[in-house]
């Protein structure tokens, strides 16, 4: 069994550049996917921005990206919330976890979220068969997935 734990980063639109940037400062391959490329109608606001981000180079370095989706209020509140089915949050991070199976992501999803707080409840998702966000009893952000096929791209 192998666990990955890797910082997922959070932008306001400046996730492609981010990481780009990020590919030109430490190598590797860059993978993403735009709102639009897992279901949301082009032509939307936020359908163009990235979804889903990753730098990841043969020496290790890994980081993760996301573009924080529509114009919110949680900046000015501290808030984590849902907001048209879409996650919205303020916060800067992320902790993201993928498991190799539903297994094992459900063991480390039911320890994390004893006395914290969900975001976003662990189901089959457009792009896993399991993900799920919480906060932890210590205030930190989880966002936990499992590995698919296309993950080795």
């Amino acid at each position: 069994m192998t666990i990955e734990t890797t910082t997922h980063l959070n932008f306001r639109g400046d996730a492609r550049a981010a990481l780009e940037f990020y590919r030109s400062v430490f190598g590797g391959e860059t993978v993403m996917s735009t709102y639009g490329d897992v279901g949301m109608p082009q032509g939307l606001p936020d359908s163009d921005n990235v979804v889903f981000g990753r730098v990841e180079n043969e020496s290790g370095f890994r980081i993760m990206a996301y573009d924080i989706p529509g114009h919110t209020a949680a900046a000015a509140t501290g808030a984590t919330y849902r907001e048209n089915g879409t996650t919205v949050t303020d916060q800067p991070f992320f902790v993201s976890v993928r498991a190799q199976t539903i297994e094992e992501l459900q063991g480390y999803w039911d320890a994390l979220s004893s006395g914290g707080k969900i975001v976003e409840p662990l189901a089959a998702s457009a792009w896993s068969p399991g993900f799920g966000m919480l906060t932890d009893r210590y205030g930190v952000t989880w966002s936990l997935d499992v590995a698919t096929s296309n993950d080795a791209d």
